[in-house]
């Protein structure tokens, strides 16, 4: 039984570590993906009749435009990965120069995630987003202001909890306010660009990205597909003295598996729908928030795995899991449904995604311990 478990230890080990290179691999390849991408549409073009290429004698120096805002990206993505170096157990990874290319070029599956993950960076980090941030993330910081009045308690002494925190901006935002906010993140792309964003971009607007290089369709004009963002919007190194802000990497159920009556809020934006099972979530929620602490949630439910091959998945309506949630023990108090919200969107596309989210306030029955004049 011990060989066992220790064969069962090492092959999770493995699977990690191919992970691990395989999300390195993907901003490695970042460049040659891109490059072949656009040669591919200028080999297009060219194969046009000659009478139609005319009608359009500018459009190959809008590629250029374009593979130029590529290779500025991939620049900036091999920055990325160089600051990530000793992120993990302050191990060198001995990543690759800026100058070089991966022996093998990631799949499109993981290169979808890496450019969503630029995407993820206007919405976060760029003045841009800011729409969308005070769509999802205002409704949630109003929440927690008024449910530990700083006027009344010590916000350092409110402990918040943020699961499938992105890169950041929300529990950046709860640890400004002076909360001792920590972020939980599971994904690899999303923990690079968090670290880098957050510990090497000090001062506003450092950066330009060019997060649209790669969409071809649904634009109103050339111009809007190498549009660049400032990032960031604001100086993530500014906190007000005592500030306690930090990131867990990992998978939620497995960092947070040994707590319990541990957090006074938890904090979940478009969160709860990653699950394989919405049910552990929601009792790991459960037992890990103290005695009289609330829980606040805004988002839909597009579960993560529903058409994942080979991955459990279980896709409840939201009034099953509002049954859940009440037979679980919690008191909703709050509840908006249809907050329209958009998500990672271009304000210069043609296409555009809206969600008609869910906004809950659930509390855990019982006290807070309280301060001597009766404060949380």
């Amino acid at each position: 039984m011990v060989a066992r478990a220790r064969d069962v230890e090492l092959e999770c080990e493995r699977l990690e570590s191919d992970h691990f290179w395989r999300v390195v691999n993907a901003f490695r390849s970042y460049r040659a993906h891109t490059l072949e991408r656009i040669n591919r549409a200028e080999k297009s073009f060219r194969s046009l009749p000659e009478a139609h290429r005319r009608l359009l004698p500018h459009f190959l120096k809008h590629l250029d435009d374009v593979r130029q805002c590529a290779l500025h990206n991939a620049g900036v993505l091999q920055d990325v990965l160089g600051s990530c170096n000793h992120m993990f157990e302050n191990k060198d990874y001995d990543f690759v120069d800026a100058a070089a290319e991966s022996a093998t070029l990631a799949s499109n599956f993981d290169m979808d995630k890496l450019n969503s993950t630029l995407k993820q960076v206007v919405r976060d980090w760029t003045l841009e987003g800011a729409v969308e941030r005070e769509a999802c993330y205002r409704p949630i910081i109003d929440e927690i202001s008024n449910h530990f009045p700083r006027d009344y308690c010590n916000p350092e002494d409110v402990h918040v909890l943020v699961p499938g925190a992105g890169l950041g901006r929300l529990a950046w935002e709860l640890a400004s306010l002076g909360y001792t906010c920590q972020g939980n993140e599971w994904s690899l792309y999303m923990l690079f660009v968090s670290h880098y964003i957050l510990n090497r971009c000090p001062g506003m607007e450092q950066k330009t990205l060019y997060p649209w290089a790669l969409q071809f369709s649904n634009n109103w004009r050339s111009a809007d597909q190498i549009r660049p963002v400032l990032l960031p919007d604001i100086d993530p190194s500014c906190f007000p003295d005592g500030s306690n802000f930090s990131m867990t990497a990992g998978d939620f159920l497995e960092i947070y598996a040994d707590e319990e009556d541990a957090w006074d809020c938890i904090a979940t934006c478009f969160f709860i729908d990653t699950a394989h099972n919405i049910i552990d979530y929601i009792e790991a929620i459960w037992k890990i928030l103290k005695p009289g602490g609330v829980w606040i949630n805004m988002g839909p439910l597009l579960y993560h795995y529903e058409n994942t091959p080979n991955e459990m998945s279980v896709e409840f309506s939201f009034e099953d899991v509002r049954e859940i949630i009440l037979k679980l023990g919690f008191h909703i108090e709050v509840q908006r449904d249809c907050v329209e919200s958009r998500y990672t969107g271009n304000k210069r596309s043609m296409m555009k995604y809206v969600y008609d989210c869910v906004y809950f306030v659930a509390i855990k029955p019982g006290r807070l311990q309280t301060n001597a004049d009766g404060t949380p």
